[in-house]
């Protein structure tokens, strides 16, 4: 019989699935959107770097990778389900504060979380992160009109990478496998209809409450995510500071791993504790 390659643990009223490596401070990486993302799929190649330094944890969200796939019929594949999901994912494995690395869907769930309980977050990064208000850019199309051919996932990664990256066969194969599953892609023909109905977005009076310390990572070149929003974000979180990556869209922890990585690990390592009442030093 299959069984996956990390460990599941019991969220709410289904599975999730992870993928760890090293010791220390967890920081949990959070996948976007796309089909066929996971954790393993988006962070194997950044996983390795965090793992010097940290308990680096890789998270399949809700319908994607190897956790869970409810029955739409049942589940509603809502934002506010996926943040539940981290949060009861935090609280399974016993961890009283993390570090939280989003990209796209999963910026919007990390800073979900924030929202609602910003006890559990201890540093934000929102890479590519969607949840700010705005029009949907036409990019989008190869991920919310996905067919689940091969053709299509390389259209979906053409969309999502610089020009000069170029996916691996096993990486496309391994997408459009975990895609084409009958109940992942129940699930993602359910959520990428709620994403049309209802976006990814918060109002700018909840992005402005979140005061945890927050790095903003964005691609220069970013399609699906214009790279203004990331300084809509910079403007809107007291706390945060920015880096933008030149010839990089919207998968920066794919294009660039070890620059993602080491940009990731000098912030979470620049901070000790401070908090935005406390400091006034300007970090």
């Amino acid at each position: 019989m299959y069984s996956p390659p990390g460990t599941l643990i019991k969220t709410g009223e289904f599975q999730t699935h992870y993928i760890e490596q090293g010791t220390g401070e967890p920081v949990i990486l959070v996948h976007g959107g796309g089909a066929g993302a996971d954790g393993t799929s988006n962070w194997t190649n950044c996983l390795p770097f965090f793992a010097r330094s940290k308990r680096a944890i890789a998270v399949d969200m809700v319908g994607f990778g190897h956790s869970d796939a409810p029955d739409p019929a049942e589940f509603t594949y809502s934002q506010d389900a996926r943040t539940t999901q981290l949060i009861d994912f935090i609280e399974a494995l016993g961890l009283e504060k993390v570090s939280l690395v989003g990209n796209s869907m999963g910026g919007a769930t990390s800073l979900g979380v924030a929202m609602r309980r910003p006890d559990l977050v201890e540093n934000l990064v929102l890479m590519g992160s969607a949840g700010m208000p705005g029009p949907t850019s036409p990019a989008l199309a190869p991920l919310v009109e996905y067919d689940f051919t091969v053709e299509g996932m390389r259209r979906i990664i053409a969309a999502l990478a610089n020009p000069h990256f170029t996916a691996t066969e096993d990486q496309v194969r391994y997408r459009h496998e975990l895609s084409a599953r009958p109940a992942t892609r129940a699930a993602y023909t359910a959520m990428m209809v709620w994403v049309r109905e209802h976006s990814l977005a918060y109002t700018t009076e909840q992005i402005a409450q979140v005061k945890t310390r927050t790095l903003v990572v964005h691609g220069k070149d970013d399609l699906v995510v214009p790279v203004t929003q990331a300084y809509e974000f910079l403007d809107l979180l007291e706390n945060s500071s920015g880096y933008v990556i030149p010839n990089c869209r919207h998968w920066a922890m794919i294009e660039y791993p070890e620059l993602f990585s080491a940009v990731t690990l000098a912030f979470l390592d620049g901070y000790r504790g401070t908090t935005a009442s406390s400091d006034t030093t300007g970090r």
